[in-house]
């Protein structure tokens, strides 16, 4: 499971150091070969809901194996690609065949702490959590280091090994479907399709049969509105705010569509009935945005604005990751949710008013001192987020509610790239480095609001307490 779910964070992770490479090799400029980036997070928002919606459907196992074989095909696509055209596509494939490791990983954590009634499976999480944080550290010096052995097709080959060793220990350790009850339901409750089953035990054929056939229509329709959302954020105009009227209209179809569907792709009825998790969807989007306009952002002006070399820059920001790989593991099993966030919310807008202080002989402790309070909310906000997801969500929709967690996460992302954009232009100034503070500002503060109005987080603990837990409401 953790090696599947790392299978995303080292493919976003390890082309930040490859695109000056390939471009070099390939001819292309820098704005074609953000394009390797972009192709990843449109393929990834689009596919961590849709993967999780069948590994809920035909459970884990197949679809963990079928993401590592997509994965492998993409390293092999990507190593052999003769253009810059190809070379996205292959991203494109990489995108979608990294969807399955996380939400195939929640969803076995959920069965099999229901199946063995754990109270809170808090050390397994923790691990997953930070096992993708330090993937987040290594993933650039890891692809400087493949660069140096084998030139930048090593950053796409190195996917084949990967996928291999997930194919093998996939078929062999994990275990076939496994039912997970709806919420509320108890052991031997019958399942939507099928006669009374404890809950985590294998159907005679190796798992529960799919309801229906997917919504492809609602399927086409989400990822229209992602789509059409994404490709704007990535070159925020006023000459193309059709993308934005586009996607209310693809959104609005969307949400008719599922009300009406039998067997929708995601229930927006159910989800929209679940306000807490809502809340948590919503916190992973501003939490997101403040963390990656920091990366994005800071690196840049750390080079710009206060002239440092790239390799500087890289040494600063290693703080931050490292302080939230040591907070994640000194906490991870600690079960209190809400002071989790409050503390991040507020570390962050810590963070964003020191960057106010900051300017262009700034001395390198405040540098520093920047960079280690960002840690704090590096190691507690996601960790946080994911364990309220793991109480708050319906358990038949594990899969479908994890893969929106990470989808909800790129939109931040995206939203972070062009606010970064927005504020620097073609340079990353000291004034605008502020503006941008500014904003990551607000964003916090919107997150320290959201965190505190949600009652509903104190609760989180006492599921805990039963055998079988219940999603918060």
């Amino acid at each position: 499971m953790m090696i599947g779910s790392i299978l995303n964070p080292i493919n976003s992770s390890i082309i930040a150091v490859a695109l000056a490479p390939i471009g070099a090799a390939l001819g292309a400029d820098a704005a074609r070969t953000a394009w390797l980036i972009s192709a990843l997070y449109l393929a990834t928002s689009i596919g961590q809901p849709l993967v999780g919606r069948l590994v809920d459907t035909y459970g884990p196992k197949r679809l963990f194996l079928a993401g590592a074989a997509l994965t492998g095909v993409a390293g092999v696509i990507g190593t052999l690609a003769p253009n810059l055209t190809v070379l996205v596509a292959a991203r494109v494939v990489l995108g979608f065949g990294t969807c399955a490791g996380y939400p195939a990983a929640m969803y076995l954590i959920r069965s099999e702490a229901e199946r063995t009634g754990m109270k809170s499976p808090a050390g397994v999480l923790t691990t997953l959590a930070v096992t993708g944080q330090t993937v987040a550290v290594i993933g650039p010096t890891l692809g400087g280091l493949l660069i140096g052995l084998g030139g930048w097709r090593s950053t796409f080959a190195i996917n084949i090994p990967l996928a291999i060793a997930c194919l093998v220990l996939g078929w062999i350790y994990l275990p076939g479907r496994t039912a997970i009850a709806p919420s509320g339901a108890a052991d031997g409750a019958p399942l939507p399709d099928g006669g009374p089953l404890p809950v985590g035990a294998p159907l005679p054929d190796g798992g529960p049969r799919p309801r229906n056939r997917l919504d492809w229509a609602g399927v086409l329709l989400f990822a229209a509105t992602l789509v059409s959302l994404l490709l704007f954020l990535m070159d925020a105009r006023t000459d193309r705010a059709w993308l934005i009227a586009l996607t209310l209209l693809a959104g609005t179809g969307f949400a008719l569509r599922e009300r009406r569907a039998a067997d929708p792709f995601i229930d927006v009825g159910v989800f929209a009935g679940n306000i807490p998790l809502l809340a948590t969807y919503a916190r992973t989007f501003v939490a997101y945005t403040v963390s990656y306009s920091f990366i994005y952002g800071f690196t840049q002006w750390l080079e710009d604005g206060r002239g440092l070399s790239a390799s500087a820059a890289g040494l600063l920001l290693l703080p931050t990751f490292a302080v939230g790989i040591v907070v994640s593991t000194l906490t991870g099993r600690k079960a209190v949710v809400r002071g989790k966030l409050v503390v991040g919310a507020v570390a962050q807008l810590v963070a964003c008013a020191m960057l106010l202080a900051v300017g262009d002989h700034a001395a390198v402790w405040l540098l520093v001192a920047v960079a280690v309070v960002l840690g704090l909310p590096q190691g507690l906000v996601s960790l946080a987020n994911q364990n309220a997801l793991y109480f708050q969500a319906d358990p038949a929709r594990m899969g479908a509610s994890s893969g929106l967690l990470r989808t909800f996460m790129y939109l931040g992302a995206m939203v972070a790239s062009s606010a970064t954009g927005a504020f620097f232009g073609r340079r990353a100034t000291t004034s605008g480095l502020h503006g941008l503070a500014l904003f990551m500002l607000a964003a916090a503060a919107v997150f320290l609001v959201l965190t505190l109005v949600d009652r509903s987080l104190g609760r989180i603990a006492a599921p805990q307490e039963t055998k079988q837990a219940a999603p918060a409401r």
